[in-house]
This record gives C-alpha cells, structure tokens and sequence, in this order.
C-alpha cells in the first residue's frame, strides 16, 4: 500500500521560511518524479515544482527563485524550501508521485498525499 505523508505545514509571516516534507512507503522510491501541487481556497489545484529521478527540477513561475524542491531517496522523502514566502503562497500543499509524462500535468501522479495546509500572514 503506497502512502505519502506531508508534514511541516503551519503559520508563517509574509517573507518568512518554511520546509515541508513527504514520506512515502510501499513504492521504489528512486524510480518516481515526485512533485508537489497546491490549492488554495476557492481555486484549482496547481501545479508548484516537480523533481525527476535524476534530479533535474522544475518550478511554476509563480515559485521559481523562492522555492526549493530536493529529495532524499535514502529516506524515501522529497522537501519543499519555501523561502520569502508571500500572501499568495497561502494553501492546502500536495505531494505526489508518478513514474512518467509531463511533470507539471497532475495526470502525470499516480499516488498523492493527503496535504498540509500553509498559511501565510500578511
């Protein structure tokens, strides 16, 4: 049974850090691009950065330059660095993985987590 957990979600005040981390079980890690989505009240999921399994990474212009995607295949965990955080950042955090296709497409994920829910004061 394939699982992933989110953790590391809260309140943070505009401009500041927060790191969230999704663990996952019961999948070979190393061969999934994991990403991580987000949705924000009253709006659709999108899409927020992708690492691949050689490491290659990809970010939404809304991110890039602000946020950090990496993973550790040791622990089966992918993180996502959120640094000068903004307003606008303020969602439900999705991680998911999936073994191919267009890594910013959510079609591309076959198992997600549950979210972590961010909140940023402005």
């Amino acid at each position: 049974q394939v699982q992933l957990v989110e953790s590391g979600g809260g309140l943070v005040q505009a401009g500041g850090s927060l790191r969230l981390s999704c663990a996952a079980s019961g999948l070979t890690f190393r061969r999934y691009t994991l990403g991580w989505f987000r949705q924000a009240p009253g709006k659709e999921r999108e899409f927020v950065a992708a690492i691949s399994v050689s490491g290659s990474t990809y970010y939404s212009d809304s991110v890039k330059g602000r946020f950090t995607i990496s993973r550790d295949n040791a622990k089966k965990t992918v993180f996502l660095q959120m640094n000068s955080v903004k307003a606008e950042d303020t969602a439900v955090y999705y991680c998911a993985a999936g073994l191919g296709g267009s890594t910013g497409s959510e079609r591309a994920y076959d198992y997600w987590g549950q979210g972590t829910q961010v909140t940023v004061s402005s």
